[in-house]
């Protein structure tokens, strides 16, 4: 009979290792449990007796206060008393200020208050006696001691000759209360306590009951757990089999399906540096059909520029993912305000389908450091983006700024392309989980459909990306676009995009 009721569990293979795992886990479940029950018992006392507390230090500082207002009402101070009789009254003062310290919970008793626009504050029944009976605080009382306590009654004194209420202020675990002093009437003060409530005892109890709770969960758990590995051993091995088919298949779906969209967008990518190099061999034949011997050095500077670009698509043509040695390198020393001057003095000028409309203000700034990337890089991060200035601008007369700044207290340079025209669509300017702007995606732009477009933007971002730089976009309050290029020199970090307005102003 026994044999037969250990048999179905042989073939599951229970071993020490595995009932020590189960153990191992039933631990560290167990002070998971520990933990958050204890958390949650200090917030629900936390949240649960702060009431308590407040109600509490109030009540002890309201029957204090009427302790002394009782006892200066039944012994008037207009009344003559003999020595023995005052010595009664300031015994009396002390009994009330001293039975409160003798608290635990009480730190500390005084009145504050102003005689003649002088602060006060006593904390003894000599002196609380020459105030109410002799009518002259001692001179020592004025701003020498307790001058927390004094600046506190200051900034409460109108709420409190006004209201006449108690108010209570929670600092860090000390409640301070201030109550009004009114004897027969007359405001003349207010009575301040500090002090902080302790219910260390009832979290303690608590506590202790939750441990043993969370014990006998352990028990009951740890059972689950050997149950539930006997239900998961039955499934393991075919569960894993399944597994292992399906990862294959996914594996090559995946394979497949990257080798599909690097094919594609490379082919998107020699489409649009086709267009630019057939746009530039234009140029070039431009220049030597119109090549004199006044003109000559400027064509022969122009045309070199314009034969090392061609090179560059030539090159990038060979590779979906050119080398980093390629794009950056401390060999290369790249003036920026050059770069961009001759990309719109020999580019944009040249296309511009109708130059009296469209005009560029360069803004360069000198200070701008060179940069360590190649210069024909470059222009295809910003030739796409002053494009898009011209194409997008939706006005007859278009202003193109491209503006250069350099903040030597971050280390970084900035590059400005901005336009006076309709700005960028809202939903462009939305981003994605991984804090990428619509505009900057893959297939996504402003013009028609079917015009090849959904392309510059993303290759701009995409190379700056690459280049260690932040290619951000955002609309201007006058309504244009603006894209904003930082560029990082060593040692310095790229701008977030919560920074771009502080760095921007904070260095004009």
């Amino acid at each position: 009979m026994r044999k037969h009721l250990t048999e179905p569990f042989k073939k599951y293979h229970f071993e020490w290792k595995h009932l020590l795992v189960l153990f191992i886990v039933l631990i560290i479940f167990q002070l998971g449990v520990s933990y958050i029950n204890k958390a949650s018992l200090a917030k629900l006392i936390s949240e649960t007796q702060n009431w308590y507390k407040l109600d509490s230090a109030e009540k002890l500082a309201n029957l204090t206060t009427t302790s002394i207002e009782l006892l200066i009402e039944t012994n008037p101070p207009s009344a003559h008393y003999t020595p023995a009789q005052q010595k009664n009254l300031i015994q009396a003062f002390n009994i009330i200020f001293s039975q409160q310290i003798l608290q635990q919970n009480v730190q500390k008793i005084c009145l504050v208050g102003r005689y003649h626009n002088v602060y006060f504050a006593i904390d003894n029944g000599q002196d609380l006696f020459d105030f109410f009976y002799r009518k002259h605080p001692n001179p020592n009382l004025v701003l020498n001691r307790e001058m927390g306590t004094i600046n506190l009654y200051r900034a409460m004194e109108k709420e409190l000759r006004e209201k006449e209420q108690i108010i209570s202020l929670r600092k860090g675990e000390f409640f301070q209360v201030l109550v009004p002093l009114a004897p027969r009437g007359e405001y003349i003060g207010a009575l301040y306590m500090r002090i902080k409530p302790d219910f260390g005892f009832i979290a303690q109890q608590i506590t202790s009951n939750y441990d043993e709770t969370a014990l006998i969960f352990s028990v009951l758990i740890l059972l689950g757990l050997l149950a539930m590995f006997y239900i998961s051993a039955y499934t393991v091995s075919e569960r894993d089999e399944a597994q292992k088919m399906l990862f294959k298949e996914r594996e090559k779906y995946i394979k497949e399906h990257i080798a599909h969209q690097k094919e594609a967008l490379f082919t998107k990518r020699i489409y649009h540096t086709h267009h630019k190099a057939e746009k530039i061999m234009g140029f070039i034949k431009e220049d030597l059909r119109n090549l004199n011997p006044e003109n000559i050095d400027m064509v022969k500077h122009r045309t070199i520029k314009y034969a090392n670009f061609i090179s560059r698509v030539i090159y990038d043509m060979k590779w979906y993912d050119p080398p980093l040695q390629t794009i950056r390198s401390p060999y290369f020393k790249t003036n920026l305000n050059e770069v961009i001057q001759f990309i719109v003095e020999a580019i944009f000028k040249r296309t511009s389908k109708d130059l009296r409309h469209v005009h560029y203000d360069l803004k360069l700034d000198s200070a701008l450091p060179a940069v360590s990337i190649n210069e024909f890089v470059i222009w295809e991060i910003i030739e796409p983006l002053i494009q898009n200035a011209v194409d997008h601008a939706g006005k007859k007369e278009i202003t193109i700024l491209i503006q250069t700044e350099f903040f030597p207290n971050e280390n970084i340079g900035l590059v400005r392309i901005q336009d006076n025209g309709k700005g960028i669509l809202p939903e462009l300017l939305q981003t994605d989980t991984a804090g990428i702007r619509r505009l900057f995606l893959e297939n996504i732009s402003t013009k028609e459909e079917g015009h090849n477009t959904g392309y510059g933007c993303y290759l701009s971002f995409q190379i700056a990306r690459r280049c260690g730089w932040r290619l951000d976009a955002f609309n201007t309050e006058q309504g244009g676009a603006c894209f904003e290029i930082y560029v990082p020199y060593k040692g310095a970090a790229i701008a977030k995009e919560t920074e771009r307005e502080t760095i921007v102003t904070g260095n004009k």
